[in-house]
């Protein structure tokens, strides 16, 4: 059965939401684990390197697989719809597949790593093994994502958090072993990442399915039965996700032109770094919407607004009080120059935090209305904005340095969420006039 309008409580919407938060939080721990990991390794520059270059590259490549969690846990009702989801999900880890065996195993990656990501010659092959490991997180990241949206539609959302707590422990058991048996390279870390991710899967996997086999075969007036509209739901949200992997690069590739280049990459990737950490518990606002929206809209804008100013609270703790300093200082080890570069870039960082969980919500209606092609106009805004005052940055204040990075992105996610807010202000007012000409001619 689908759920009915009524009435949710604060308590409901705090069972559901808490264990989203969390596993968003402890991703950062696994990626603490390998990087301690591989420090240990004789050769650090060149272990380190090759396995942070290939993670560069799956963060990318792994997009379309996580972008199944929101399209399963907007879409699938019913054992029909989830049929369909499945079929969407099986071409897009063949297409992953396929790609990952073109980049490792034929001159394109060569061409990327060594051309586009600019590693030296001697540092390619070393990148390229790490990769042919990577790739097939994409796969089993996939997986977990696919069933991670059956899991939060049935609000069952703590398996989540007994997802990531295993994958952690499992990581770590790993990484000891390494550790005493000696780190030689990259592909170290990459083993580390698929073993766990492979944890998290199985967890996913094991819940999902069961949920699966409770769901009735077809639920009335659900209009989701196959593949094409499925994909028609999903095939935005890739495009928007080919055009956001941008963002990023476009940044550090436009601080490279400031006075200091090396400080303002270094700065701006720290900043950006601590404030991702901060942030990363209220990333999941997009699920409240999807899926209590439909049943107390009152219930859910209580819940986003009590929720909803603390990341700016937070990140403006870090950017203009002693606790920024202390946390840059001492907890991450920053001296000199670097650490007084960081905190200035943080403080621009407060306009994003500001932004982001409305533009969390706004995505979340977007979705939860079908209505997915509009954010990929909103990604083009984003990306026009965050180019547009990268370059404006430069040419007038050079010597802001990471400060650039961060205007630039938290302008251009500011546009972003802007233009959501629009979109779906002009949507509601196109649904009211077709609700009362419906009216009029009854």
């Amino acid at each position: 059965m689908g759920k009915q309008p009524g009435s949710v409580s604060m308590r409901q919407l705090w069972r559901f939401f808490l264990p989203l938060g969390l596993s968003a939080s402890l991703v950062t721990i696994s990626h603490v684990i390998i990087n301690s990991t591989l420090a240990h390794a004789a050769n650090q520059k060149v272990v380190i390197a090759s396995y942070a270059i290939a993670m560069s590259l799956l963060i990318i490549t792994e997009r379309p697989a996580v972008l199944l969690r929101q399209t399963c846990s907007a879409l699938v009702r019913d054992k029909q719809s989830f049929r369909a989801m499945l079929r969407v999900g099986q071409v897009v880890f063949a297409a992953i597949l396929v790609l990952g065996m073109v980049i490792c195993y034929s001159p394109l990656g060569t061409w990327i790593f060594g051309g586009l990501f600019g590693a030296d010659d001697d540092l390619v092959p070393h990148i390229l093994e790490v990769y042919q490991i990577l790739m097939f997180v994409s796969i089993f990241s996939g997986i977990r994502c696919l069933y991670h949206g059956v899991i939060i539609y049935h609000l069952r959302t703590k398996w989540l958090t007994i997802g990531m707590a295993l994958r952690l422990v499992g990581m770590y058991g790993i990484a000891v072993y390494f550790m005493n048996k000696g780190v030689t390279s990259g592909t170290v870390g990459a083993v580390i990442f698929l073993a766990g991710m492979m944890i998290e899967a199985l967890v996913s996997y094991l819940e999902g399915s069961s949920l699966v086999k409770q769901m009735p075969e077809k639920v009335e007036r659900h209009a989701i039965q196959n593949f094409r509209q499925v994909f028609s739901f999903y095939r935005p949200l890739l495009l928007s996700t080919l055009i956001a992997v941008w963002i990023g690069p476009s940044i550090n590739i436009l601080l490279g032109k400031t006075s200091d280049a090396a400080l303002s990459i270094a700065s701006f990737a720290l900043a950006a770094s601590l404030v991702q950490l901060t942030l990363s518990f209220f990333t999941y606002f997009h699920q409240i919407v999807l899926n209590f929206y439909k049943i107390d809209p009152k219930a859910v804008r209580k819940f986003t607004l009590l929720l909803g100013f603390i990341p700016t609270l937070l990140v403006a703790l870090l950017a203009f009080t002693p606790a920024g300093d202390f946390i840059v200082g001492h907890v991450m080890g920053v001296e000199g120059k670097l650490k007084s570069e960081t905190i200035l870039a943080m403080q621009p960082f407060v306009l994003l935090a500001l932004a982001l969980p409305w533009l969390d919500v706004g995505n979340g209606l977007i979705m939860v209305r079908g209505q997915t092609r509009i954010i990929l106009g909103s990604q083009s805004v984003n990306l026009l904005f965050t180019v547009a005052t990268s370059v404006l940055c430069i040419m007038l204040t050079p010597g802001w340095n990471g400060a650039i990075g961060a205007w630039a992105q938290s302008i251009g996610v500011a546009a972003e969420c802007l233009f959501i807010a629009i979109a779906i202000r002009r949507v509601g007012h196109a649904d009211k006039t077709m609700s009362r000409q419906a009216a009029d001619l009854e």
